[in-house]
């Protein structure tokens, strides 16, 4: 009876581990509204315009992001990923595959984050930013922040 207690529990034990590794690997989905990025002073206000979507599923440590922009004064020329706390600029952390050159047009790219870049994009830490040819210090920004679960 001790024996066949022992095996009961350490099944329960490997199936719970098993089901929580599962769980880790859930995917998560994250948004972003891409809006203007702050300016300085008439000059840069006449260059900067536009705005975009972006969705972007986290799968372990898979980022998968897609996303739209348009009303650029500019042709786009680099989607960068940025760790930073809401609204203040930082430092960017991956490129992701260059939008065509256009006012207007998709992006898509995977991106292997680190475990920690992960949780900063699960604490709404990352960003993404969009750069065009007369902005070259950005244009467009959003924060990635979970989507919420509708009831």
């Amino acid at each position: 009876m001790v024996k066949w207690l022992a095996a009961l529990v350490s099944a329960a034990a490997m199936v719970s581990a098993g089901t929580a590794g599962l769980a880790a690997q859930a995917a998560r989905t994250f948004t972003v509204r891409l809006s203007p990025v702050p300016v300085d002073g008439p000059p840069m206000m006449a260059t900067i315009a536009g705005l975009g979507a972006a969705t972007a599923t986290l799968t372990g440590t898979q980022l998968v992001v897609s996303g739209t922009f348009k009303g650029l004064k500019s042709p786009a020329t680099l989607l960068k990923l940025h760790r930073g706390i809401r609204g203040v600029r930082g430092p960017a952390i991956a490129d992701l595959a260059a939008p065509q050159a256009a006012l207007a047009g998709t992006f898509s790219a995977t991106i292997e984050l680190s475990a920690s870049q992960a949780d900063d994009l699960t604490r709404g830490r990352l960003y993404l930013q969009l750069y065009s040819e007369k902005a070259p210090e950005g244009n467009l920004w959003g924060w990635l922040l979970p989507q919420e679960v509708r009831r």
